[in-house]
């Protein structure tokens, strides 16, 4: 058997020692998920806690921290009240995790309040990426009509007043750019939702991402509600955190 030159021996000696050196600190998967901004999830209009929590496990499940707001008084307040809530919310989250901002998920009225927070009360500097889940960014004739709530005033509930289409509100939220500073807007929406309506409402625009999940998945059926519970949307969410471009699994469950 051949014995390794000197020089050749110090060649393979300090190979071995680069190779453990790059396999000690090499990152990996754990690393970049802890890079991962905590993710929000703003719920919506008369949606518990509770509801979102199949979300939430989705999310957990891809190493996401997640957290979830409760719309205050379930949504039924003034919309700007509840996002100063969003807001504290969110701050506490990256007190509590050190992170510098957040990824925001909202659902239906979710998204509204997430825009407000954006727009008005910071959160272009705190929030990374913005994901709306059949949000009526541009008000909801249903909300003009209360067919929802059967009454022609909404029934009084502030925030259903606010969601009409042409409402002072829906208007101070879509003055100007729609899209604010470096934050990510994506816009989850289907064809089939019964309380946006026109379903284009849900989408915006200044460099927006929409997606109508039909465009990709035409045979998937999905309505208002099922929007935070449906395995082919949440592939959109995730690619959408990710910053990637939505490709939606159509076969998701």
């Amino acid at each position: 058997m051949k014995r390794l030159r000197p020089a050749s021996r110090r060649s393979l000696i300090s190979g071995i020692i680069c190779a453990l050196v790059v396999v000690l600190l090499w990152p990996g998967d754990s690393a970049a998920a802890d890079s991962r901004d905590p993710v929000v999830i703003a719920g919506g209009t008369f949606g518990p806690a509770f509801f979102y929590e199949p979300l939430a496990g989705r999310l957990r499940a891809d190493d996401h921290e997640v957290f979830i707001f409760e719309l205050t008084n379930l949504g039924t307040g003034d919309i700007a009240d509840t996002a100063r809530d969003l807001a504290a919310f969110a701050g506490d989250v990256r007190a509590r995790t050190g992170a510098e901002k957040v990824d925001l998920v909202g659902h239906s009225q979710g998204g509204l309040v997430a825009r407000q927070y954006v727009k008005y009360l910071g959160g272009d500097s705190t929030v990374d990426s913005l994901v709306s889940l059949g949000a009526p960014h541009y008000g909801t004739a249903v909300a003009n009509l209360a067919a929802f709530f059967g009454g022609g005033d909404c029934l009084g509930i502030v925030a259903c007043q606010q969601m009409a289409v042409g409402s002072e509100f829906v208007n101070a939220l879509n003055d100007g750019p729609d899209t604010i500073g470096a934050v990510r807007y994506t816009n989850l929406y289907t064809a089939l939702d019964e309380l946006v309506r026109p379903v284009e409402n849900a989408a915006l625009r200044d460099g927006a991402t929409n997606v109508l999940i039909q465009s990709q998945c035409p045979l998937r059926v999905v309505a208002h509600v099922g929007l935070a519970l449906d395995g082919t949307v949440y592939s959109g969410i995730r690619d959408a955190l990710a910053g990637e471009p939505v490709r939606l699994n159509c076969w998701a469950v």
